[in-house]
């Protein structure tokens, strides 16, 4: 059972009196095995009140289960209880699911969807972090790989920690806001107050004479976090948006590095939990003691298993359009785990009524399924002629091919290649026989 699977479980069993800010964390940090001492230094209470919380939460969970209930046995008596109801009830999807099955996939997994599959250890490890004074988690993956649907649901897991949450989504910001440092910074303390819904002051704390820098630090630290009786998640997501102008990007992921910094010497900015949300397809060079994304916790999204597609497969209710097995293991080898071209196939066997091998037959093609998907990927290396060159070597060649460092983390990073060793080989069977065709097309159009 998931940490937030168990939180949810307790506040049902406790109802109408759920749990507090304080017996959140301790219930949270039990689950996953903090001693008592080590809660007490992470939240900053006195040891001997931590352990009173401790004791009144396991007394009413007792009374509530009608079993003893203790520090040591609450994961194994909950998650039984948990084996119990999930046996006396019928699983179902929710009826808002329905029209769900029938909408396009979209980026982003929204919070109220049954389609979202948990990979763990990832959910729970970025759960865990959050709740560490001044940390930082960097999610880091490819294009739809599900880096914001995993940030809104950190978000919605702060709240019920019963934190400040925050999202700050940098495609909101109008272009002309990155012209100039001074003006972004400005605005991203706008923007963070009143999504807080604390009334903005830049003009008691911006002093250009000490610099825009400077003046974003105070603002923070003397007017938000001061105030605040409470953490505040903050997610920056589609940060690499700030790739596109190299001089910003310089000036201000070095400043959340020096936050997350002070919050080794400030009680105030512990209260700061950062997460920062990223492709890996264009990285900014930065020094490693100045870039954000060597520090704090980092995130890589795997790809699907065998069993979370089967698992996806079961939500999008697939047997009643007659898709067995072998099917489902012909999709897997040829898109791997890819989580979105999971979904697009699985949308598109329920809307076409087609069997889905007869789709996977022509996925590669300019009619297939997948062609606006790798309108993208065409795009970008259009505008790389060296990715693109290097990419045509590794698409045409049987086996994997030695590549230049750089230029194999640039294609890693893209999600274009696998690397093992120094040998890189196309991500999966669909990409090699997507781009190869392509690549074939053009040259013998030439």
């Amino acid at each position: 059972m998931l940490p937030n699977e168990a939180l949810d479980l307790v506040n049902q069993l406790l109802e109408p009196k759920p749990l507090s800010y304080l017996e959140q964390v301790v219930f949270l940090q039990s689950w996953s095995g903090k001693r008592y001492r080590e809660i007490a230094l992470e939240s900053g209470y006195d040891l001997s009140y931590i352990k009173d919380v401790g004791a009144q939460l396991w007394n009413c969970l007792s009374e509530a289960l009608g079993a003893k209930v203790t520090k040591k046995n609450v994961r194994l008596i909950l998650e039984n209880a948990s084996s119990l109801e999930s046996r006396k009830s019928r699983i179902h999807l929710p009826i808002s699911a329905e029209t769900e099955l029938h909408a396009f996939p979209g980026g982003i997994v929204s919070l109220a969807s049954s389609l979202y599959v948990d990979r763990p250890p990832i959910e729970q490890l970025a759960y865990a972090e959050i709740s560490k004074l001044g940390s930082l988690t960097n999610i880091k993956a490819p294009w739809q790989m599900g880096k914001t649907s995993l940030a809104l649901r950190i978000l919605e897991h702060a709240r019920t920690l019963g934190y400040g949450a925050v999202i700050v989504d940098l495609r909101q910001a109008d272009r002309t806001i990155f012209s100039d440092l001074g003006g972004f910074l400005r605005w991203f303390c706008l923007y963070v107050s009143r999504r807080l819904q604390v009334e903005p002051k830049l003009a008691d704390y911006w002093d250009e004479a000490i610099g825009t820098k400077v003046s974003c630090t105070a603002y923070f630290q003397d007017y938000l976090l001061a105030q605040l009786d409470r953490p505040i998640v903050l997610v920056l997501d589609e940060t690499n948006r700030l790739f596109d102008y190299p001089e910003l990007a310089q000036e201000f992921l070095p400043l959340l590095r020096s936050w997350y910094e002070e919050a080794l010497q400030q009680a105030v900015w512990q209260k700061l939990r950062l997460v920062i949300v990223s492709c890996s397809e264009m990285p900014i060079p930065l020094s490693l003691s100045q870039s954000p994304f060597h520090v704090g916790l980092p995130l890589s999204l795997p790809e699907f298993t065998w069993e979370q597609l089967q698992d996806l497969a079961q939500r999008y209710q697939l047997a009643e359009v007659g898709i067995d097995p072998a099917a489902l293991e012909l999709l897997m080898a040829l898109v791997g785990g890819h989580p979105y071209l999971i979904r697009l196939a699985f949308y598109w066997v329920r809307q076409s009524r087609r069997p889905l091998a007869q789709l996977l037959e022509e996925a590669a093609t300019q009619a297939g399924i997948y062609s606006s998907y790798f309108q993208r990927y065409w795009l970008l290396l259009q505008q790389k002629p060296e990715l693109l060159n290097t990419f045509r070597t590794v698409v045409m060649a049987s086996n994997g091919v030695q590549l230049e460092a750089i230029t194999a983390n640039h294609l890693k990073g893209m999600g274009l290649i696998r690397l093992q060793g120094n040998s890189a080989t196309p991500r999966c069977e669909l990409y090699r026989q997507y781009f190869r065709s392509h690549l074939q097309n053009i040259e013998n159009a030439v």
